[in-house]
């Protein structure tokens, strides 16, 4: 078993995908029309990696549990870069909204932003892996 895709509720699927496209670099992956619109994104460079379900969210609770969680501040995906800080002055520079900038707690650095659909998203870079003896 593998993880294949996981929902992430937004408010305007068009602008969700312009956001994770354009200015995270990511890869539209599906877009099939229809009473709900599938609409999916990738890592570009991993065609069999996990899929964001950009789904748009009209149902009452979950729009009243997704702004709890923003305004809690708590994320709704992490998203995992090989270089925090290059990543974090590009994505500042096109705009994107960080709580603060890249936090470093030994084990990964983060940093926390807004994906402009109402969902705090988590940039993670983690530590080198040591090897042992």
């Amino acid at each position: 078993m593998r993880i294949c895709q996981v929902i992430l509720k937004v408010d305007d699927q068009d602008k969700a995908l312009k956001f994770y496209t354009e200015t995270l670099g990511l890869s539209k992956r599906m877009d099939i029309p229809g009473q709900i619109r599938w609409l999916t994104v990738s890592s570009t460079d991993n065609d069999r990696g996990a899929e964001l379900v950009l789904e748009p969210n009209h149902f009452p609770a979950a729009l009243a549990s997704q702004q709890a969680l923003y305004d809690a501040n708590f994320p709704a995906a992490i998203i995992t870069t090989d270089d925090i800080d290059v990543d974090y002055q590009r994505l500042s520079g096109l705009g994107v909204k960080f709580l603060a900038a890249p936090k470093d707690i030994g084990r990964v650095k983060f940093a926390f932003f807004d994906d402009t659909c109402g969902n705090w998203i988590v940039l993670s870079q983690p530590a080198p892996t040591q090897k042992t003896p």
